[in-house]
């Protein structure tokens, strides 16, 4: 029997899992998970496996915060541990964080297979801590699962086409399944005709990352615009916004600006099909607005999901001054293309794996 030890340890890793480790389950493969901890919040991880029905971790390494060396570091030195006691046939890393790199290298280091679900993303951001993450776990992989042909594309220009395949995102498996639970014929308000089922709906917006979180007067000029959009914004609150507001002395509620606590993934996937439109620094988010049919805004210069910003879906606003005009446009006038598969690609995840 094949073994397969999956590897996360933040919010939009545990996503990615709960129809891997369906797939996995299906397929007869002896699957174990190992949780390293990153999140530690209990809305950022454990709400996560219960909401999504995944099974419960084998193993919990605890790490929890830091900074991106220590945490790296600490992981790392646990999971070498982990992964010399199970052997696994494949150690599979998800997507782009620090427990993505540590559990790549602690593989390797003992020569054991690895392949990199979200492989290919490219930001062509060296300032992102997670565009180092994905380059450096590409090219130590065995075995490279591509989510879209854009992908593909960037790691054949890396020399790196043999050992890559084209699966698609299993997102897309868990983001129509829980749409489909949460709100039954959400589809229909997917495009042009929907307006998120409510004239008053409000906004939904999350900023977490260290280039929009780090400087005060960043911050302050993000905070400002949201807080002047036309409509309600609810804001929910990753621990780093907590922290960093909190140490610059900003305030998270004012103006239109509704502070929330994190959203457990089937609330997050209820308010996008509720809102007028997302704002975020997240990847995932962005995704998940553009899946759900719901225009996004992007503070940041670049993205990853560049298919997102076809007709106009997603549009960034790297300037904090240009948040307002890009919530509040118009909604796209046409229908999305399906560059991210069909819904189905955690079982050719899991057929990948057993291929070989």
């Amino acid at each position: 029997m094949t073994k397969v030890v999956s590897v996360v340890g933040a919010r939009p890793q545990f996503v990615k899992l709960a129809p891997v480790a369906e797939a996995m389950t299906a397929a007869g493969v002896d699957h174990r998970i190992v949780h390293s901890g990153q999140h530690y919040d209990q809305a950022l991880s454990q709400s996560f496996f219960a909401d999504l029905a995944i099974p419960a971790p084998d193993v919990n390494l605890g790490v929890g915060s830091g900074s991106h060396g220590r945490q790296t570091g600490a992981m790392l030195a646990a999971l070498e541990d982990v992964l010399a006691a199970e052997r696994p046939d494949w150690t599979l890393v998800y997507g782009d964080t620090n427990t993505t790199l540590a559990a790549a290298l602690a593989a390797v280091k003992i020569h054991l297979p690895v392949a990199h679900l979200e492989a290919g993303l490219r930001s062509f951001n060296r300032r992102m801590p997670e565009e180092h993450n994905r380059v450096l776990t590409d090219h130590a992989a065995d075995l490279l699962l591509a989510p879209t042909e854009v992908a593909m594309a960037h790691l054949a220009r890396e020399g790196l086409g043999p050992v890559s395949r084209l699966v698609g995102d299993v997102m897309t498996d868990v983001a129509h399944r829980v749409a489909d639970a949460v709100r039954p014929g959400w589809r229909e308000t997917a495009g042009p005709g929907g307006r998120g089922g409510r004239a008053s709906a409000g906004f939904v917006a999350t900023i977490h990352r260290p280039d929009n979180t780090d400087r005060p007067e960043r911050l302050a000029a993000i905070l400002e615009a949201l807080a002047g959009l036309p409509r309600p914004v609810s804001l929910a609150v990753h621990p780093r916004l907590a922290a960093r507001a909190a140490e610059f002395g900003l305030p998270l509620e004012r103006g239109s600006l509704r502070p929330i606590p994190p959203l457990a993934y089937p609330e997050m996937v209820a308010a996008i099909l509720d809102a007028a439109g997302v704002v975020t620094d997240s990847g995932g988010l962005q995704k998940e607005a553009y899946l759900l049919g719901r225009p996004c805004t992007t503070v940041r210069p670049e993205t990853e999901w560049v298919e997102t910003l076809a007709d106009g879906w997603n549009q960034l606003a790297a300037d904090p001054a240009a948040i307002a005009a890009a919530a509040t446009r118009p909604w796209p006038p046409g229908p999305r293309s399906q560059p991210y598969g069909d819904g189905h690609a955690a079982a050719k995840v899991v057929a990948a794996l057993l291929d070989g």
